[in-house]
């Protein structure tokens, strides 16, 4: 069996919790699979577990301070952030997830949290009634929809309100989940992914246009998710004012339905799939005035639209076998039987569908809900999520149809 923990530079957060002697466990079997742990502990953490106990397991000194107390060296919390290939936090009581949450850097396990570039694992660890409470809660919903992944016992697993939600997922469980984490960065390998992402600017005349909501963040995502999972990315943006992260992500920024279509055709033919995320303006003004048009103080303005290019169905027509191309749906009525249409009309692989009639999704949000339909007729139903964790979801299925 592969060993994806292998090489793997890992940070171990250990926080105040009765659960912190389990971090021993983690250790001893990250180490045992070939990972470089690096312990950063709270102050809390130290009355629970002894650094020399952690510093042997892992064979590095623990950092729990911003200087050594031995000779004064700073511990730069920057560098071990970009160190890292990802950042787990077990146990995290209510007090380290509340700071995580509304960025209170107090510590250094903190500030390197705020620092670290990797993606972040939390194992929660408290009693029943302190994760049930509507403020843990809520913490916990900001940390997922900053991206940061939940690591908690699944429903089955919950014998009792004494060993139920809030206790720590076991040892084994925790480094499976990160087992199973790097080994998805491998589900896209070498595969090239078109994505369009954002609005439309259709011009009115050089000030004005036509527009809509779309802030890219869906799109955006899903770029860092098809790069994390190996692919190389060509990600096509209308006017956002988002940035890219992963250097393996080509950005090519266009404005209108029209340089989006022929970016679009242009990038198709050598990708081995396509996302279509962007919210394309159906139409644009029929003549762009070259100057402002001035407002008149009597009269109406007559606006006449023509269609754009559809670029769904331009690429769906030019897809070739073994090629993917996914589409989206935002509807407000009949969500199901438009979305299903859609998938038909523009050969497309399968659909993502989401509502906007559904609170925390649609434009704008930083979460989404959503169902995917693919050209099979299955249709599977998310909860709502953030939107790193849509595309997620989006990108294991894209996964299974490029194998």
């Amino acid at each position: 069996m592969e060993n994806n923990l292998k090489g793997k530079h890992i940070i171990l957060g250990i926080t105040g919790s009765i659960a912190a002697y389990k971090a021993a466990y983690i250790i001893r079997s990250l180490v045992k699979k070939g990972a470089e742990v690096q312990v950063v502990i709270t102050p809390a953490g130290k009355e629970f577990i002894t650094p020399l106990t952690l510093s042997t397991l892992s064979s590095h000194p623990v950092i729990s301070e911003f200087f050594s107390n031995r000779d004064g060296t700073w511990n730069s919390h920057v560098d071990l952030g970009l160190w890292a290939d990802v950042m787990l936090i077990a146990p995290a009581t209510a007090s380290t997830i509340g700071k995580m949450a509304n960025g209170i850097a107090d510590n250094m396990l903190i500030t390197t949290y705020l620092s670290c570039k990797a993606p972040v694992f939390v194992a929660p660890a408290m009693d029943l009634d302190m994760f049930a409470h509507p403020s843990t809660q809520h913490n916990l919903d900001r940390l997922r929809s900053f991206g940061n992944r939940i690591i908690e016992p699944a429903e089955g697993e919950l014998a009792s309100h004494l060993v139920g939600k809030g206790r720590m997922e076991e040892p084994d469980k925790i480094v499976a989940a990160l087992e199973d984490f790097f080994a998805s960065q491998t589900q896209l390998e070498k595969k090239k992914i078109v994505i369009t992402a954002g609005p439309t600017y259709e011009k009115i005349d050089p000030v004005r246009f036509i527009g809509n909501y779309s802030s890219g963040k869906m799109g955006f995502a899903l770029a860092e998710a098809c790069v994390q999972q190996g692919a190389e990315v060509t990600l096509i943006a209308g006017p956002v004012s988002l940035k890219t992260v992963h250097p393996n992500i080509k950005r090519v920024d266009v404005e209108s339905a029209e340089e989006m279509y022929q970016a679009a055709m242009a990038a198709f033919p050598k990708a081995d799939a396509g996302i279509l995320c962007a919210a394309v303006a159906d139409y644009r003004p029929d003549v762009q005035a070259a100057e402002k048009i001035k407002r008149e103080t009597k009269g109406e303005m007559t606006l006449r639209l023509v269609p754009n290019k559809d670029i769904a169905a331009s690429l769906g027509a030019i897809k070739r076998e073994g090629q993917v191309l996914v589409g989206f749906a935002l509807e407000t009525n009949d969500e199901a039987a438009h979305a299903e249409g859609k998938l038909k009309r523009k050969n497309l692989d399968f659909i993502v569908l989401n509502s906007l009639r559904d609170a925390g999704a649609g434009f704008r949000c930083d979460t989404n809900k959503i169902t995917i339909i693919d050209k099979e007729g299955e249709s599977v139903a998310y909860p709502l999520k953030s939107k790193q964790g849509v595309a997620v979801d989006i990108v294991n299925k894209l996964a299974t149809l490029l194998k």
